[in-house]
This record gives structure tokens, C-alpha cells and sequence, in this order.
């Protein structure tokens, strides 16, 4: 293992693999040589047993020092250490969900700009479940109040009322056990105020609440995340089957390549738009014109909507512009690498950053004006076409690796194949899959890539694992990402990986979806970036609506194989309060304290129904993955069969 983690050429991507042999003596650094130039890594860190929260520190807990400086214990120091993790997460999304929603009140109020309602469809649908009045109102009238409702969810400070994007759009069940708990957020802003007050020096040591705390954050990462998904649909419109292609090979050597980096469509959708408009200028320079193509989440959110091809997930960022192809790197929020300015510098490419809260020493600073937003779009794209007159054709060296990419399944979209089969239950045509055991139950895949794991290949491995033993693969994120660059999000993955339920599933569903879609469906169903997390709980809420049962009765799990970020905390920590098993492909910084590790390994289970999994393995992973599945599939079983017996309704709780 310690051999493995020393690889620089630590990923089974074909196309990340092909540019790390070719840069291998060029002296250009990725994240690959300075994850092996940081061997050894601290245990002390590793364990969650390093606090640096006063100036007194740091105080790492040894067999000759078992108390930080001020006592702190070592569960203290890493369930206050957990909680923190938490918290960056959820207010890097809700940081996110806050923008989206700044702009759609521009829109409510007059201002939108180059801004509008795109999905009023969506705008109702949303309005009826938050509880806002639709009937004789214009879209301005419901986007007004829809908008109110998300901003009291940011901002409310009154005891006794709590989150209107959690209390409506989970199960009454999974909201009476966060009343119980106490840990139902009153509004986001509040929670994150209390949490990094919780966890100042000399606050709360008490580990079990500082864990209940992190939990209820994380709600509030739920809520943020939810938002930022119901507005980026009512403003762009949600999403529907598409067809592209992903990995390096898309970047094209007679175009203007555009990479579009980052997490939030409010940028991204103006680049795009800017870039078909403007293929004259482009071929005015000497190009054949304009593509743009994704990074990361900002990818997703261009691929779901416009089809934008993505080009490469978060570990290998660097590596896209190492090809000498890329033009311009444009970024807005969250997991975009400092490391890409310096390699860029070896390049043409021009790094151009966009948000006042996200600047990189060196790079471009467009200040995306949302009053101006088409605008400013154009003017990211022409420095790109700038910077194409300026590429060095002599370091120009694509790999040829792409494959063909069906994404596009958001909710309503996954709904609307299901109904095609049963117009009146559509999520039955799921339960039932599960009752007869053609399929295991449904699996969602999310996450991002670490390096403490080969990159990309815990993804790849248990996808194929579950999909050989019948498991429905929903994906979101990088780990999506992984799926679309290794060639899964197709119908020739369905015939090389999937079981024969799996595949007698998906053939159902093409049937009956014969002529309304252009492609054949995929093995993996990608239903977005790490914010649409939610469209997939959103699933399995579906799930138990048609079961009549609690989340944790529902044959429903989630990994993240490899997991890097502090949102992977908030996220993963979120679904095991509402009630599904998590696996983690990367032992989180916990260890430190068995009593915190109990807590998120079987205490958890039985006060949430949720859990997690550690484990590195994919092949043990995978197994832990099934079992889980298993337990719930066969519990459903016993308690039919004792409901039949004794004439009785079955039981909703676990």
C-alpha cells in the first residue's frame, strides 16, 4: 500500500496518465509529484488528535501528553475538529445556494438582467411543496415569495421555526426525528453562527453534543444545497437527457477551448452563451471557432443543461492544461487548485478567476457583474481568443481518449422514464424491481477524488462491483465524472458491467422510452453536481413515499470512494441523519477518538437508521456496500411475510 501511495502516476485514467508520461521530465509539478514529495503524511493529523484552535497550540495528544494545553481530551479535540469539517462544507454550498438566490431576487424584483425564469414549470412545483400559493399568481408574484422562503431559510432567528426546505421536502418521519434530536436547524446562518461559537477555545467539550452538532450544520447543508438546485433549474431550466462525450480527447487543437471550472451555473451558462455567439471572432483569429468544456461541478452543471463535454474531474486539473490545448481555464467557487496559475504560466493558457471571494495570485480577475452578465461573458471569452493566438503549437499534445456520455437524469427526468412504464406509480416501478429481486436496491455515487487512493479507480471498482450484482447507480459530482470520462454513462457499459436484473431493468425502461430519447440509456444515471446531492435523496424520499416506510427501511445507500473535501463531510454526515448508510472510501480524521468513531459507526445507526463505512479496499467496500443493501431487502422480506401472517399492516418504522 505505502508503495502505491508513493506512485506519481497514481490514477487509472487512461488520458491523465498519457500527459503524466509525456510531462514526467518537463519539471512541471501536479498534484501527483506533490502528493508524493508531502510522504510521510502527519498521523497526528490523520488521527484528528492536532488542535489548533487557540495560539497555545498546536497540541497533538501523545502517550506523554493525553490533554491539549487547556485539557482538552482527544474526543474533544476530534469531535470539535469534525464539527469544523462540517461546517466548511456547508457554507462553501450554501455560499453557493445564497448566490443563486441573491440573483433570482434581482429577477423578482425587476432587475434580472440578462437573468430570467427559464423553468416555470419548475418555479410551481417548487412553490406548491414550500407551501406558496400558485393559484391566479404570475411567475413574478410566486418567484417573489419562493425567493422570501429561501432567504428566511439563510437568515431566521426565531426559536421554534425551522428550515422550510427540510421540514417539506423529507418525510414527516425523518423531520420528527430531528425535533426529537433537537438538531433541526432554525435557519443556516444561525446554525453556522452557533457552530463556530461551539467549537472556540474553552466552549463546548462535550463530544456527543459537539457530534449533534455537526449534524444539525449538516442539515443546514441539506437546505443550502437544496435551494441551489431548485432555483438553478427555475433560472435554467431542469435538466433532460443528453448526449456528449468526456475526457481529454474533447479538447479540439483548431478551436478556442474554454474550461469551465468550479461549482455555480450562474457564471458558467453566461460563458456558454457567449462563446456560441461570438464563433465569427474566433475564426476572425484564425481558429475554427469556440468549445467550451468542464471541470468539476461547473462542468456538471453545463453538461446536464447544455451538454458541454467535460473534459477532466478535480484531481486532474492541472493535467488538462499541461495538454497545451487550453486556452483559457475560467473559474468561479470551490476545489479549484492554486496549482493551476503555476503550471499555467508554463502554457499560453490564462487562468481567469471571477468571484471577489475566490482569487489566485497571478491569474485574470473578470469581476462577474451579474447586472452585466452576457457582457461580461464575452469579455472571459475574448481573452480566451487572445490567448489562442498566443499557443505554441509545438507543445500541443492531446490525448485521444473520449467516450460517448448519456446524462441529463434529474429528478423529473428519471420520473418521467419510470412513468413510461407506470404512468400512475412511477417510483413503483423501482419498489417492485426490489420486491421481485431483479435489482439489490440503488446506490448513489458522489464525492470527489483523493489521492490518499488511486484516482478514479475506488469509483470505477465498486460501480462495476454493484452494477454486476444488480444495484441501480445514480452518480453526482466528481465521482460522476469519473463515470463519464471511463466510459459508463453509456449503453455499452450497460452490456459489458451490468447483471442480468440490472440489464432486464434498463431494457424496461428503453422500451417504453422507444422514440423520446436519443440514445440508448446508460448504466449509471448522472444526475448532476455535489449541490444536486439532493435530487438523489429526493429518490429515495420518492422510495419511501411509495413503500409507506422510514428512510431507513428503504434499499437505499451512498458512497464516496473518494472522498477529499470538507463538503463530502457535510454531505455524507447529512444523508446519515436522514437515514441511509454511507460508505467513505478515505478514513476521515477520526480515528483519534474510538468513542467519536463508535458514534459515526453504530451509534448512529440506532438513533438515525444511518451509518457509516469506512473503508479503503473497493473489492471490501463493495461487499459492505451489497450487505447493507441486503439487510434492508431482507428485513422488508421478514416483515411482508409477518404482516401476511398475522393480518397486519406492515410496520413503517425500523
Amino acid at each position: 500500500m505505502a508503495e502505491k501511495k508513493k506512485d506519481r502516476n497514481n490514477t487509472i485514467d487512461p488520458a491523465a496518465l498519457e500527459v503524466l508520461a509525456k510531462t514526467k521530465d518537463s519539471g512541471i509539478e501536479s498534484a501527483y509529484d506533490r502528493y508524493v514529495n508531502m510522504q510521510p503524511q502527519c498521523q497526528y493529523g490523520n488521527a484528528g488528535v492536532c488542535c489548533s484552535i487557540c495560539l497555545q497550540g498546536p497540541c497533538r495528544i501523545t502517550k506523554k501528553a493525553s490533554k491539549g494545553i487547556c485539557g482538552a481530551t482527544p474526543y474533544t479535540i476530534v469531535a470539535r475538529n469534525l464539527l469544523r469539517h462540517a461546517l466548511g462544507g456547508t457554507a462553501c454550498h450554501s455560499d453557493h445556494g445564497l448566490h443563486i438566490t441573491m440573483v433570482m431576487k434581482e429577477i423578482a424584483d425587476g432587475h434580472g438582467g440578462d437573468y430570467t425564469v427559464t423553468d416555470s414549470g419548475k418555479l410551481k412545483r417548487v412553490a406548491e411543496k414550500i407551501g406558496v400559493s400558485v393559484d391566479g399568481r404570475s411567475d413574478q408574484e410566486v418567484l417573489k415569495d419562493v425567493v422570501g422562503v429561501a432567504m428566511e431559510d439563510f437568515s431566521r432567528l426565531e426559536k421554534g421555526k425551522y428550515c422550510t426546505w427540510l421540514e417539506k421536502t423529507v418525510i414527516p418521519a425523518r423531520m420528527e426525528k430531528n425535533l426529537d434530536c433537537n438538531i433541526a436547524p432554525n435557519s443556516i446562518h444561525k446554525t453556522i453562527t452557533e457552530s463556530m461559537a461551539q467549537t472556540h477555545m474553552g466552549m463546548d467539550a462535550d463530544p456527543v453534543n459537539l457530534v449533534f452538532q455537526s449534524l444539525k450544520t449538516a442539515l443546514c447543508d441539506y437546505v443550502g444545497m437544496h435551494i441551489a438546485t431548485d432555483l438553478s433549474d427555475i433560472l435554467f431550466g431542469t435538466p433532460t437527457p443528453v448526449v456528449s462525450e468526456a475526457n481529454m480527447g474533447v479538447l479540439e487543437e483548431k478551436m478556442v477551448n474554454i474550461a469551465l471550472h468550479g461549482h455555480n451555473p450562474i457564471l458558467s451558462e453566461m460563458v456558454v452563451k457567449a462563446a456560441r455567439e461570438m464563433q465569427d471572432e474566433a475564426k476572425a483569429a484564425g481558429a475554427e471557432g469556440i468549445k467550451c468544456m468542464g471541470i468539476c461541478c461547473t462542468g456538471n452543471e453545463v453538461l446536464m443543461r447544455q451538454g458541454v463535454p467535460p473534459l477532466t474531474n478535480f484531481l486532474s486539473q492541472e493535467l488538462a492544461i499541461m495538454t497545451g490545448a487550453v486556452d483559457a481555464m475560467v473559474v468561479d467557487v470551490q476545489c479549484i487548485m492554486p496549482g493551476v496559475q503555476t503550471v499555467a504560466e508554463c502554457f499560453h493558457t490564462k487562468i481567469i478567476t471571477t468571484i471577489p471571494n475566490v482569487k489566485i495570485p497571478s491569474s485574470y480577475y473578470v469581476d462577474f457583474d451579474e447586472t452585466r452578465a452576457l457582457e461580461t461573458g464575452r469579455e472571459i471569452v475574448r481573452i480566451a481568443i487572445e490567448a489562442f493566438k498566443e499557443r505554441d503549437a509545438s507543445k500541443v499534445s492531446i490525448p485521444q481518449i473520449k467516450n460517448k456520455v448519456v446524462a441529463g437524469f434529474s429528478l423529473e427526468a428519471f420520473e418521467e422514464l419510470l412513468a413510461a412504464v407506470n404512468p400512475d406509480a412511477p417510483y413503483k416501478v423501482i419498489t417492485d424491481a426490489i420486491d421481485s429481486g431483479e435489482l439489490a436496491g440503488v446506490c448513489l455515487f458522489a464525492g470527489c477524488n483523493n489521492l490518499k487512493v488511486k484516482h478514479d479507480e475506488n469509483h470505477s471498482t465498486i460501480a462495476k462491483e454493484l452494477a454486476k450484482n444488480n444495484v441501480l447507480i445514480v452518480a453526482t459530482g466528481c465521482a460522476a465524472g469519473t463515470y463519464a470520462k471511463l466510459g459508463l454513462l453509456n449503453s455499452d457499459a450497460v452490456e459489458q458491467y451490468a447483471g442480468d436484473g440490472l440489464k432486464a431493468f434498463i431494457k424496461r425502461l428503453d422500451d417504453a422510452n422507444k422514440g423520446k430519447l436519443q440514445e440508448s440509456l446508460p448504466l449509471i444515471f448522472h444526475m448532476g453536481s455535489c449541490v444536486d446531492n439532493t435530487r438523489a435523496y429526493d429518490l429515495c424520499t420518492e422510495m419511501a413515499k411509495q413503500m409507506e416506510m422510514d428512510i431507513p427501511k428503504v434499499p437505499f445507500v451512498a458512497s464516496a470512494p473518494e472522498a477529499m473535501s470538507e463538503k463530502a463531510v457535510s454531505i455524507g454526515s447529512w444523508f446519515v441523519t436522514l437515514g441511509v448508510p454511507v460508505h467513505v472510501g478515505v478514513i476521515p480524521p477520526i480515528p483519534g477518538s474510538p468513542l467519536v468513531v463508535g458514534i459515526a459507526l453504530q451509534i448512529a445507526q440506532d438513533v438515525y437508521g444511518g451509518y457509516f463505512m469506512w473503508e479503503e479496499d473497493p473489492m471490501v467496500a463493495s461487499k459492505m456496500l451489497l450487505d447493507a443493501l441486503g439487510e434492508r431487502t431482507w428485513k422488508l422480506r421478514v416483515h411482508k411475510m409477518a404482516a401476511e401472517k398475522y393480518e397486519t399492516a406492515i410496520s413503517p418504522t425500523w
